[in-house]
């Protein structure tokens, strides 16, 4: 400890290591902590509403009537946000939703060489110690544009939570967007 003034200051210890790295020892380690929850309806850019439907393992961009969101089965979102011990590339932040009272997390899998995203049952966690296959980072979807948003999944950069079609079905997927280019399938709004 150092005394200037009437107030203390905490001095850390550092080390010199080999290839004279520095490293700091009793640091706070990274960590994520709920900070708070909002709660959205997703929708892509035809205006339609993400909706979970577990029973058939499937989340997909769909055409909403009233009536059908008024229930709101699987398309009111929570989306958990988090603080973090690092600064990083964007908000981090988790999905949940309640489908017949009970609770679904969104996460990513890797299954025969690719990325599935997925809806288990389940709660998100208040504090992640470290990496976490349920947090995706926030961003704003063009620097023109505030209100539209891409969520890039947090241990794969680049790939990012966006639509794909399959027969009449716009399917949630995971996609890799090549450097500076824009991609419509990926862009969100809340």
């Amino acid at each position: 400890r150092v005394k200037m003034s009437a107030e203390e200051i905490l001095v850390r210890a550092v080390e010199l290591g080999k290839n004279f790295c520095l490293y700091f020892d009793e640091l706070e380690c990274d960590a994520l902590c709920k900070e708070k929850i909002l709660h959205r309806v997703l929708r892509n850019i035809n205006s339609q509403l993400l909706v979970v439907r577990p029973d058939l393992n499937l989340a997909a961009f769909e055409d909403v009537t009233d009536q059908e969101m008024q229930s709101g089965k699987g398309m009111h979102f929570s989306i958990h946000i988090y603080k973090t011990t690092t600064p990083l590339a964007g908000l981090p932040v988790a999905f949940s939703v309640q489908v017949e009272n009970k609770s679904y997390y969104m996460c990513c899998e890797r299954e025969g060489g690719e990325m599935i995203v997925r809806f288990k049952e389940g709660e998100v966690p208040k504090e992640i110690p470290g990496e976490s296959n349920i947090i995706f980072f926030k961003k704003t979807f063009t620097s023109c544009s505030s209100t539209a948003f891409k969520f890039e999944y947090s241990l794969e950069r680049g790939m990012f939570l966006a639509f794909q079609e399959e027969g009449y079905l716009r399917k949630l997927i995971l996609k890799k967007l090549p450097k500076d280019e824009v991609d419509e399938t990926m862009k969100m709004s809340l």
